[in-house]
């Protein structure tokens, strides 16, 4: 056969090009189909009589025992082959590390970190989603395969996860609409147990939380993850408690004396300079500090994508102006203009959390 006339090698190479892409393709298609399959079955992949059997004859009996071992079951059997197992009673350890840890949050955005830090050692895969104006957005997530894309957008709550959001039920402890809603956004695997439950603030709902087996197929400390999400709630509570502290800074005016008939009326300037900066009581500079704590977390806990993406283009300021600037009135309105500009306590506190201690990246601020 003579070799193809060199007018034949661009219609050739079409030719190829479409062909591959078809092949590529079918390829995907296949192997997403036989994932799914994979996954579908894998509840069904026990062992049989004939395999136990088996086992049994070729485990010899401890020479030791005094009564020969039950047989196993396949149910027992089943739960011991699974890997990796976690050794009896590293749950109640992985529990106390755990509360260790969320005691030490210093804001709300960084309770939530350290809540899903602690249940890494006690689930498989656990993510958090915040709720605003009745969507669930995906605030972080832990234990998911790294290669698996994270789809950005709220997600609407299905039927059975709007009853956990509205307080009809408790938790969610199978898998279902709810879990498949927000699963999606963060990985195609669904695990063979799980559980959803509702973080609360203020007896209102803000937030829930999915923890799921991932490869296993048990749960295997679901009560101390329910556990940890209540004790996340109080702890919650108590960080938002500062907002509504009465500020020390400014305390009640003590009557004046009546003065004197013959002692001169002394006169006082309307305005006096602040205190220097050494002289803030410490209680009031403490105070202070956790509301700016707080203020600043609720910015990182509600805008969590701006907030990135002001870091890397380093205008925060600009990417949230409004929200800041409601922010900064709150602890002006709670601790004086002249606190604040004299001592930067909030400015200081957006640099550290928000700016990676960049002052760069917060911008143009007027008040920087």
């Amino acid at each position: 056969m003579s070799d193809p006339r060199p007018a034949d090698q661009p219609q050739n190479e079409a030719l190829r090009t479409r062909l591959e892409t078809w092949v590529n393709q079918h390829n995907q298609a296949l192997l997403e189909e036989v994932m799914a399959t994979w996954q579908s079955v894998l509840a069904r992949f026990q062992p049989d009589d004939a395999l136990l059997a088996d086992l049994r004859e070729a485990v010899p009996v401890p020479v030791s025992a005094v009564e020969p071992a039950a047989p196993l079951s396949l149910e027992e059997l089943s739960d011991a082959d699974e890997v990796p197992l976690r050794p009896a009673g590293a749950g109640d350890q992985d529990l106390a590390a755990a509360l260790d840890l969320l005691e030490g949050a210093t804001s709300q955005s960084d309770l939530l970190k350290r809540l899903l830090d602690a249940l890494s050692p006690l689930v498989e895969r656990s993510a958090l989603f915040i709720l605003k104006q009745g969507l669930a957005s995906l605030y972080a997530l832990r234990g998911f395969e790294a290669q698996a894309p994270v789809k950005p957008g709220a997600i609407v709550p299905p039927p059975d996860l709007e009853a956990l959001i509205q307080g009809s039920t408790r938790t969610i402890r199978s898998r279902g609409a709810a879990y498949t809603a927000l699963l999606a956004p963060i990985s195609a695997f669904e695990a063979a147990e799980v559980a959803i439950f509702p973080l609360l603030h203020k007896r209102r709902v803000v937030a829930l939380v999915l923890v799921d087996s991932g490869l296993r197929q048990t749960l295997d400390h679901p009560e101390q993850a329910r556990a940890l999400v209540l004790v996340a709630a109080a702890m919650l509570a108590s960080l938002a408690a500062g907002k509504e502290e009465e500020p020390r800074h400014h305390p009640a005016p003590e009557p004046e004396p009546e003065p004197h008939p013959s002692a001169p009326t002394q006169v006082v300037p309307e305005t006096i300079d602040p205190a220097p900066t050494g002289d803030l009581d410490p209680r009031t500079r403490a105070a202070a500090e956790r509301l700016a704590r707080v203020l600043v977390g609720d910015v990182e806990l509600y805008f969590p994508a701006k907030v990135a993406q002001a870091r890397t283009n380093g205008n925060l300021y600009q990417q949230l102006r409004d929200e800041l600037e409601r922010s900064r009135a709150t602890f002006v309105e709670r601790f004086g203009e002249p606190v604040e500009n004299r001592h930067r306590i909030f400015t200081n506190t957006i640099i550290q959390l928000l700016c990676d201690g960049d002052v760069s990246k917060l911008g143009a601020a007027p008040w920087a």
